[in-house]
């Protein structure tokens, strides 16, 4: 499974540097409009949909036909997409995380409190992780290409259902303090694991049951 993630980290390499210029431009745009939070999130979710990068990729090489001569399972190219996947939330969390506070800094607005920023970025990383596992089964059923625009839903599912929850938690009458939401976000990556690991058993439903 190493080679595998490596493989792909390999190939996203390339846009590595485009990615970063993005990333810096948004940082001088986002950041002092929509403050730490908002820039940091966004810079997770973009690395996450780099995940569909390194489909069309395998699927221009055709990738996946060789694969499945290898002594890899289905199994194993499946979860090494989302251990790639994990990756790219972790490093787009932390780099919006420093930038976004570094511009804050240098335009003289206050950062969050030390703790409070912790949580935005569990709550960015799992956010980022969940939009990019609900991609992963439809990329692998549809195809890069043609998955692209229902990937724009895949993407907007997570958001609506955190809606959901925050509409579900009002008209129960549950105030959300700031100690409360702090808790909420501290969790939230236990809640994508958990889903990611039910839509890695359907990716991995959806693979085993493809021919090449």
């Amino acid at each position: 499974m190493k080679g595998l993630i490596l493989k792909d980290l390999y190939n996203i390499g390339h846009n590595a540097r485009t990615m970063l210029l993005v990333l810096v431009v948004l940082g001088v745009c986002l950041a002092p409009t929509t403050g730490l939070t908002g820039y940091q999130t966004t810079c997770a979710l973009m690395c996450a949909m780099m995940v569909v990068t390194t489909f069309s990729f395998d699927d221009m090489a055709g990738w996946m036909s060789y694969a499945l001569v290898l002594p890899v399972s289905r199994r194993e190219i499946v979860w090494a997409k989302y251990l790639v996947l994990a990756i790219f939330c972790t490093v787009g969390d932390l780099l919006g995380g420093a930038a976004g506070a570094l511009v804050m800094v240098l335009l003289g607005q206050p950062l969050p409190p030390l703790g409070e920023m912790a949580a935005l970025l569990l709550f960015g990383w799992a956010l980022a992780y969940l939009t990019g596992s609900a991609s992963i089964p439809l990329l692998l059923r549809f195809g890069a290409e043609k998955a692209r625009i229902i990937l724009v839903g895949a993407f907007m599912i997570p958001v609506m259902l955190i809606l959901a929850v925050g509409g579900i938690l009002s008209a129960a009458g549950v105030t959300l303090t700031d100690e409360l939401a702090v808790a909420l976000f501290c969790a939230s990556p236990l809640v994508a694991l958990a889903a990611g690991a039910a839509l890695g058993r359907i990716a991995c439903a959806i693979l085993n049951k493809k021919e090449y």
